[in-house]
C-alpha cells in the first residue's frame, strides 16, 4: 500500500493493523482511534492530512513517521526469523540498538578498532535485513544520508562473515534479480580484465604503454557504459518497489554510492585517454574496489532484502518494465507477453466510448487516443508531478533521461540522487509558495546539449497543482543558423 497525505485512516489500519497502536501512541489526540465506533465512521473518510491537523502535526511528518514504522515492521516480520519467539525478537531489538550506537560512534570519530569487540560479538547474528533496517532507522532519526553512505563500507566489511553464510535464493532465469546477478558476473569479469591491464601498464616504460593504455580505456568505458544501465535500472525499477514498502534509507545510501562510482569511472576514463599513468595507478584501483564492493552489497544486502519484502506480483510488474531502460552486457531475458497500453485501457474502461469520447479542454476537445498520440510525438519529453510531489505521468516519446512504469506514484525526491534532492525540494517549495513559476537549467553530456525546464502549474484560482518537467535534446536546435522557410520544404 502506498501511503500519502490522502490515505484514509481506516484503509491504513485495515492494511496494517499494528498502525492502530502506533498512531494512538504518537499523539494523545490520536488515542481516539481506539474507539471502534470512531474507526468505522469518521476514520473511513478522514485522511492522514486530517488526522495530522487534529494532533497539531505536520502532515508530511506524519506520513514519514507512518512509512518508517511500516518499514521497520515489515523488515522484521518478512525476515527469515519472522517466526521467532518473544526472546528472539527482544534479542533482535537489542542488536539494532547496539548496531546504531556503534555507527553513531564511528560517525563521531571512533575508529573501527575502538568498536571492534562489539562488532565481533554481533557479526555472526546479523543478516541483510538487519543492516537495511539499521540504515533506515539511522536516517529516520536524523543522520545525514551522506554520512550513512560514508560509513556503509565499514559496517558491510565488518558483517561480511554473517552475510556470506546466507544461502543464495534459487530464482527463475527471467527473474529481475537473476538478471541483475548475470550483469554483476560480467561486471566482475570486466573489473578483473581492467586490473590485469593496469598491472601491465605499471610494468611498462612510458614509451611502450600507449597500446595497453588504449585497451585499458576501452575496458573502463565498457564498464562505465554497462554500469550506467545496471544502476539506472536498479534506481528506477527496484528502488521504487522497495520505497512502496517504506524501505527508503538503504536505497538513498546506495544511490549516492552509485553516483560516486559513475563519476570516478568517468574521471578514470579521461585520465587513461590523457596518458597520465601515475594518476591512473593511484585512482583506478580505488574505483574498481568500489565497483566490487557495490556488487557485494547488491548480492548480499539489496537483493536478499528485496526478495523478502516484495511480492510475486511486484516482481512481475518490475520485469515488465525493465526493457524501458535496457540491460547491461547481456541478452534481454525471455518474458511472457504482456498487454500493451490499448489492451490495458480496454480492460479498465470497458466500453469503447471511454477511449473514443472527446474530453473538453480549454481550447478544443480530444480523445484519449489523440492525447496519447500527441504526447508520444513531442520532440521533447515531459513528466508531470502532482501537488503532493508524486510522479503521475511521463511521455514515452523521444526521452533524454530513462523512465519506467515503476516511477508512477513515486515521490519525486526519490527519483533523484541524494546530492540533488535538496535542490529539487527548494524548487518545489518556491513553486508552492508562489515565489517562482520556472526553474531552468542546461547541461552538456558527451557533446549533447540538454535543456531542462520545470514549470509550476496553477489552477484558475492560482492554487498550485503540480510541476511539469520538460527535457529536450536541443543540440540540433542550437546549431541552426540562417533561415529555412516553409516554402523551401521538400
Amino acid at each position: 500500500m502506498q501511503v500519502t497525505r490522502e490515505t484514509k485512516v481506516h484503509d491504513l489500519i485495515e492494511a496494517y493493523p499494528f498502525m492502530l497502536d502506533f498512531l494512538a501512541g504518537l499523539r494523545p489526540e490520536f488515542a481516539k482511534l481506539k474507539n471502534p465506533v470512531l474507526r468505522t465512521t469518521v476514520a473511513r473518510v478522514a485522511s492522514l492530512s486530517t488526522v495530522a491537523e487534529m494532533g497539531d502535526m505536520d502532515a508530511d511528518e506524519l506520513v514519514v513517521a507512518v512509512t518508517d514504522e511500516i518499514a521497520r515492521h515489515e523488515i522484521h516480520t518478512q525476515a527469515p526469523s519472522s517466526s521467532m519467539g518473544a526472546a528472539d525478537e527482544e534479542s533482535r531489538t537489542r542488536r539494532q540498538a547496539v548496531l546504531k550506537e556503534i555507527i553513531r560512534e564511528l560517525h563521531e570519530g571512533a575508529s573501527v578498532d575502538d568498536v571492534k569487540a562489539r562488532f565481533d560479538a554481533l557479526a555472526s547474528e546479523v543478516d541483510a535485513a538487519e543492516i537495511a533496517a539499521m540504515e533506515q532507522a539511522l536516517i529516520a532519526e536524523g543522520m545525514p544520508v551522506a554520512e550513512v553512505q560514508r560509513l556503509c563500507d565499514v559496517h558491510v566489511t565488518v558483517f561480511k562473515e554473517s552475510l556470506e553464510s546466507a544461502e543464495e535464493t534459487e530464482l527463475p532465469s527471467n527473474h529481475p534479480v537473476t538478471t541483475y546477478r548475470r550483469e554483476n558476473e560480467v561486471a566482475g569479469e570486466i573489473v578483473s580484465s581492467v586490473r590485469c591491464g593496469l598491472e601491465e601498464v605499471e610494468s611498462l616504460a612510458a614509451e611502450d604503454s600507449a597500446t595497453v593504455l588504449e585497451a585499458l580505456a576501452t575496458g573502463i568505458e565498457r564498464l562505465l557504459d554497462g554500469l550506467a544501465v545496471h544502476y539506472t535500472r536498479k534506481e528506477n525499477q527496484l528502488f521504487p518497489m522497495l520505497e512502496n514498502h517504506g524501505i527508503e534509507g538503504p536505497t538513498k545510501v546506495m544511490w549516492g554510492i552509485d553516483d560516486d562510482i559513475r563519476a570516478r569511472l568517468k574521471a578514470d576514463l579521461t585520465t587513461a585517454r590523457s596518458g597520465d599513468v601515475a594518476t591512473l595507478l593511484g585512482e583506478l584501483p580505488k574505483t574498481l574496489g568500489m565497483v566490487e564492493d557495490m556488487i557485494y552489497k547488491e548480492e548480499k544486502i539489496l537483493f536478499p532484502t528485496a526478495l523478502e519484502a516484495l511480492s510475486e506480483g511486484e516482481w512481475e510488474a518490475m520485469a515488465a518494465g525493465e526493457s524501458e531502460i535496457g540491460f547491461a552486457w547481456i541478452e534481454p531475458p525471455a518474458r511472457a507477453a504482456t498487454p500493451g497500453p490499448a489492451a490495458v485501457g480496454e480492460t479498465t474502461t470497458g466500453a469503447a466510448s471511454g477511449r473514443d469520447a472527446h474530453l473538453p479542454l480549454t481550447t478544443g476537445a480530444l480523445t484519449l487516443e489523440q492525447i496519447d498520440l500527441m504526447v508520444r510525438a513531442l520532440p521533447f519529453d515531459v513528466t508531470y508531478v502532482d501537488e503532493h510531489d508524486r510522479v503521475r505521468f511521463y511521455s514515452e516519446g523521444d526521452r533524454v533521461f530513462p523512465r519506467s512504469p515503476a516511477v508512477i506514484g513515486r515521490e519525486v525526491k526519490n527519483c533523484h540522487p541524494p546530492k540533488s534532492v535538496d535542490v529539487v525540494e527548494r524548487i518545489l517549495a518556491a513553486f508552492k509558495a508562489g515565489e517562482k513559476d520556472l526553474a531552468e537549467f542546461w547541461i552538456e553530456l558527451g557533446g549533447t546539449f540538454i535543456h531542462i525546464r520545470y514549470y509550476a502549474l496553477r489552477d484558475a484560482e492560482g492554487a498550485y497543482r503540480g510541476c511539469l518537467e520538460v527535457v529536450q535534446d536541443a543540440t540540433h536546435v542550437r546549431s541552426l543558423q540562417g533561415q529555412r522557410r516553409l516554402l523551401e520544404w521538400e
